[in-house]
């Protein structure tokens, strides 16, 4: 890989901090390459094998709309145009939400990919153990806001773009129900502001509705 491209997802890891409730995510050896193979005297197991548990909104993840819509598109529809190509990246400093009136002077286009970096990013460059119920997120206003200028896809720094204690599933009911495409858990915190190339491709889970996903990004 070039060394222009910039990696901003989260690393997965055994016991990573996720979202309360839902499955813990769990990395493990199933087999170990040298071990002796059960019941096959003096024949040992050629290979590593991980085994895998976790949820599809583990880490970095995208939302298809069938998390929050009844009948929405699920992860293996995902249109690439969604997560390849330009995008920008807003660094935001409210403490607390992503307001309509800071966005208004980035004049948000139809059709964008927008990466939002706020105090999250360094929350998520570090994946702290615990679980932060104060993370910013986008209130009903700014989902709103966003599904007015026709954004394509909105990506955010912490596991959600709705909040832990109110506007969670308003926030994914707007977005995902007016066909936003959502990226979460990204990492910006070494990323400055301005244009920039992505790429993120999910998973291609059929009937989910969401995967985990490797994200990377290039300046233009």
């Amino acid at each position: 890989m070039s060394k222009n491209w910039i990696d901003i997802s989260v690393p997965m890891s055994d016991g990573m901090v996720h979202w309360p409730g839902d499955p813990e995510c769990h990395v493990k050896l199933h087999v170990k390459l040298g071990d002796p193979i059960p019941g096959a005297p003096g024949k040992k197991i050629p290979c590593n094998l991980t085994h895998l548990t976790l949820s599809a909104h583990t880490g970095t993840h995208m939302d298809a709309p069938r998390h929050f819509v009844r009948d929405g598109v699920t992860m293996e529809a995902l249109p690439l145009d969604a997560v390849v190509g330009p995008a920008r990246v807003i660094e935001l400093k409210h403490n607390e939400h992503i307001t309509v009136e800071e966005l208004r002077p980035h004049k948000l286009k139809r059709g964008e990919r927008v990466l939002f970096k706020t105090k999250n990013s360094p929350r998520a460059g570090k994946m702290a153990p615990k679980f932060d119920v104060d993370f910013v997120h986008i209130p009903q206003a700014t989902a709103h806001y966003l599904v007015e200028r026709g954004v394509m896809t909105v990506g955010i720094d912490y596991l959600s773009i709705g909040g832990y204690n109110r506007d969670g599933v308003e926030c994914h009911q707007i977005m995902l129900g007016a066909g936003i495409w959502v990226i979460e858990g990204i990492n910006l915190a070494k990323i400055k502001p301005g244009k920039y190339e992505l790429v993120c491709l999910p998973l291609k889970i059929v009937g989910a509705d969401g995967a985990p996903c490797r994200a990377i990004i290039r300046k233009r």
